[in-house]
């Protein structure tokens, strides 16, 4: 099974000479991609339960750092030349789909394809507010801004016609590089989520999950594919549970798990920062598997 490391991004993992030090220790010993999530927007009392805790909120304080995730892994990309690069997740119906196209391709080029689009539909509707989208609709503005994405990264010039978005005959370059194919990750747990994995991507990122709540989720990821007429073998299955430890490794491998993601804070200084990520690739990848 591949291990990934979604420590990006956040506080100490804002600080560029951080980023530096996890990204290529990460690449040195044997994780397989880089994660890197997203909020635009924290406010201090929010009304908005986060859907990931049992308390309903969210652990990163509102006053932290948190750089925007396709910044922050053009920076890893710059600085490693192998492990693969992910958003876990961009928020995609709080932005413009064309513009989002674009940087995705452009990451894409400038990581020599190794970019993946992890994507959720979002929790905070005070986030939403801030940036002036409606939080109601945003399942289906979701859903339609992949369709006119896919569109950009596999026409010119592509012209699409929704609720939310539409263009006639536009050209936008670079194309991804997979064949103008962008790899589409859903993130979230829920039946919605995992029906949109298998209807408009190529992989579910399941968070913050209990290992034994994992099997389940892939049994429904698993109906949907017979439903819609797809292998579920076709998809990356993704997770980053909350209580795993390295012997589930094989348990999860047998249910379907593809990567399991490791999810933590770096120290604060770069050396430290770098045994720590050897630590992690000891204990997860040498000892793990």
């Amino acid at each position: 099974m591949r291990v990934g490391l979604h420590a990006l991004g956040i506080g100490d993992g804002a600080r560029p000479e951080v980023i530096r030090a996890v990204a290529t220790a990460a690449e040195a010993h044997g994780f397989a991609r880089l994660w890197c999530g997203e909020h635009v927007v924290l406010v201090d009392t929010p009304a908005s339960r986060y859907p990931y805790s049992a308390d309903g909120r969210i652990a990163v304080p509102a006053d932290a750092d948190w750089l925007d995730p396709l910044l922050a892994l053009s920076f890893a990309a710059a600085v490693t030349h192998r492990i693969e690069l992910a958003t876990g997740v961009l928020l995609l119906p709080e932005h413009n789909p064309v513009l989002v196209a674009k940087q995705a391709a452009t990451l894409d080029v400038l990581s020599a394809g190794r970019f993946s689009l992890g994507v959720g539909v979002g929790w905070s509707a005070e986030e939403f507010a801030a940036l002036g989208v409606p939080f109601t609709g945003r399942g289906r503005r979701t859903d339609e801004y992949l369709a006119a994405m896919s569109a950009i990264w596999t026409r010119d010039p592509a012209s699409y016609t929704g609720e939310f978005t539409r263009f006639d005959a536009i050209r936008v370059n670079p194309k991804p590089l997979r064949d103008g194919r962008l790899p589409v990750v859903i993130g979230g747990n829920s039946d919605t989520a995992l029906r949109r994995a298998v209807t408009l991507a190529d992989g579910w990122y399941g968070f913050n999950l209990s290992v034994a709540d994992i099997p389940a989720r892939i049994a429904v990821l698993a109906r949907e594919c017979a439903r819609h007429g797809r292998d579920l073998e076709e998809l990356t299955v993704a997770v980053a549970p909350s209580d795993g430890t390295p012997e589930h490794l094989p348990g999860l491998a047998a249910a379907g798990v593809t990567e399991l993601v490791v999810v933590a804070a770096p120290p604060t200084r770069p050396d430290e920062a770098a045994r720590w990520v050897k630590q992690l690739a000891w204990t997860w990848i040498s000892s793990g598997t």
